[in-house]
């Protein structure tokens, strides 16, 4: 691990004693301190109470679901702590689900340990990394990249860590294009997540930034890429 990961912090939220197990152990070795929590009523309030660089939550919970647990720490708490949602359904629906709860990536079992602790580290750089602070406004819509603060015709809008950094290349390109490649690598680094993550994340950031507006910003470009434009662009 690099020196600036060597004090990570992570929570797993865990409930399948053999996975907590073998997940625990390979962090703690690779220099990861761990917290662990069997159900997600305890993960919950570990997750509110500390300050964690990544936090590992399995989506089946007893107590409390992963998916409840999820919005219950974006929209109540207001953490914006990196979460990797560990589920046993693939399906498109149950991943759209849990990225909308506010997961900013999720990892099918079974896995491979060596994929997870990947992941956990990319989320754990891009948390440790920061981003300058600036203030980035296309049309009527307004991100405060020290605050993390959104903004659409001056109404407050809630995203997600990852939403955040979608939105924040989208807006510092605009009114360029940029291609889902050049996306991926500006979100997620050299770990690229599968083919349905991306879009999965702009289906979300469309609902939030444009949906309840009269005129939409965030356009794709079939083939191309994706943009966002104000009114001044077209």
């Amino acid at each position: 691990m690099s020196p600036a990961l060597e004090r990570a912090t992570l929570l797993l939220i865990e409930d399948h004693r053999d996975i907590a197990e073998m997940v625990y152990s390979f962090l703690e070795k690779r220099g990861y301190t761990v917290d662990h929590a069997a159900d997600g009523v305890t993960g919950l309030h570990l997750a509110v109470s500390n300050d964690y660089d990544v936090i590992i939550l399995d989506l089946t919970l007893p107590g409390m679901d992963g998916v409840d647990l999820c919005r219950k720490l974006r929209t109540e708490a207001r953490k914006d702590t990196p979460l990797l949602m560990l589920t046993a359904r693939d399906t498109l629906d149950d991943k759209l689900t849990g990225l909308d709860s506010g997961a900013d990536d999720y990892l099918v079992k079974p896995f491979a340990i060596q994929e997870l602790e990947a992941r956990v580290r990319a989320l754990a750089r891009r948390r440790r990394g920061g981003i300058a602070a600036e203030l980035l406004q296309v049309g009527d819509l307004t991100l405060d990249t020290a605050t993390l603060e959104v903004r659409r015709a001056d109404q407050f809008l809630n995203l997600t860590p990852i939403g955040l950094k979608i939105l924040g290349a989208l807006m510092r390109a605009s009114p360029r294009v940029v291609s889902r490649a050049e996306l991926e690598r500006e979100v997620w680094g050299d770990v690229l997540p599968d083919s349905d993550t991306l879009r999965s994340h702009l289906y979300n950031l469309r609902k939030i930034i444009d949906k309840p507006f009269a005129r939409p910003l965030l356009r794709t470009l079939h083939g191309s890429g994706y943009r966002i434009v104000g009114p001044d662009a077209e």
